[in-house]
């Protein structure tokens, strides 16, 4: 496939980065360079440049904090948008209070303005290391709750029918996914409004700080992707990756965290590939040893060696 280099500089001109690397911009700190980046600070600019890239055919791919996804140390033929659309607007006067929030806002940064205003509901999202728009897309969550028990309705626009806002029920959330995920339709998400309740600061933080602490002392700090996989029904991907005998194994400057088995931790130094290997090993050993087969919570782009 011919990718459309020259319409692309004509029509973005500086607002184009070309070939960033995307360590820069990922949790896991990996990733090789991408044909550019453009970055987006309002949802005009976001609807623009969405349009404009479907217009031309060139692949790109959202932006937000940059985790739950690999990118190749060869690096993918497309664009990513790099998505600073932050704005938060919490309706706390309202007796069934609500919150609205921009895709590219930091999901645990629009959780704590809420437990700062006495607005809960939202506190398991506080300590979660994604935008808005990727925690919608993916059904994030954490503590026995996620995207799908808090969300009211999200604004989508779509390559092929324009944009409209969709309620929770529409999504067709199941366990960490979307429609949108399963079928890689082609749209964006724009923003979302999420359901909350009145509650006070204090109760609000408090409850925010017990989940904060329960995760630093069960998953790793550090560089990471996240989860690597998601966990199977009636089960834990991060119990069947230790019962394999294979928490802190290392493969270059990447490990299997010894505090958590489904998180793979970069010491400052690792590949892409690093990643990729203990994906595969740990795909390998698990169905090997209980005959499961583990499934990706992250994105792979670009090309990986079966090494």
């Amino acid at each position: 496939m011919t990718l459309p280099i020259r319409k692309l500089e004509t029509l973005f001109g500086e607002r184009l980065q070309r070939n960033v690397r995307i360590c820069n911009y990922t949790t896991s700190r990996t990733g090789g360079p991408v044909i550019g980046l453009i970055p987006v600070n309002t949802l005009d600019e976001l609807r623009r440049t969405t349009l404009m890239l479907w217009e031309i055919e060139m692949p790109f791919r959202m932006l937000g904090s940059g985790s739950n996804m690999l990118v190749s140390d060869k690096g993918w033929d497309g664009v990513m948008v790099l998505n600073r659309c932050h704005n938060i607007k919490i309706h706390s006067t309202d007796e069934n209070p609500t919150v609205y929030a921009e895709s590219g806002a930091n999901l645990g940064a629009m959780a704590r303005q809420c437990s700062l205003r006495g607005i809960g509901g939202l506190e398991w999202a506080n300590s979660i290391p994604g935008s808005v728009g990727g925690a919608v897309y993916g059904n994030a969550g954490a503590h026995g709750s996620d995207v799908a028990h808090q969300l009211q309705s999200a604004l989508i626009l779509f390559k092929d029918k324009g944009e409209y806002s969709l309620m929770a029920d529409d999504m067709g959330y199941d366990y960490r996914s979307s429609f949108l995920k399963r079928t890689s339709t082609a749209a964006v998400i724009l923003a979302a409004n999420f359901n909350a309740s009145h509650t006070t600061r204090e109760a609000s933080v408090a409850k925010m700080n017990e989940f904060t602490a329960r995760r630093l002392a069960t998953q790793p700090q550090g560089a990471s992707t996240g989860s690597t996989f998601k966990n199977p029904e009636g089960d834990y991907a991060g119990r069947l990756i230790e019962a394999a005998g294979l928490k802190g194994i290392v493969s270059g400057h990447a490990q299997i965290s010894p505090l958590h088995a489904n998180f793979i931790i970069n010491d400052g130094q690792a590949k892409a590939q690093d990643y990729y290997r203990l994906i595969r090993l740990i795909k390998e050993k698990v169905k090997a040893q209980s005959g499961i087969n583990l499934e990706l919570e992250i994105e792979l782009l670009g090309e990986f060696e079966d090494d």
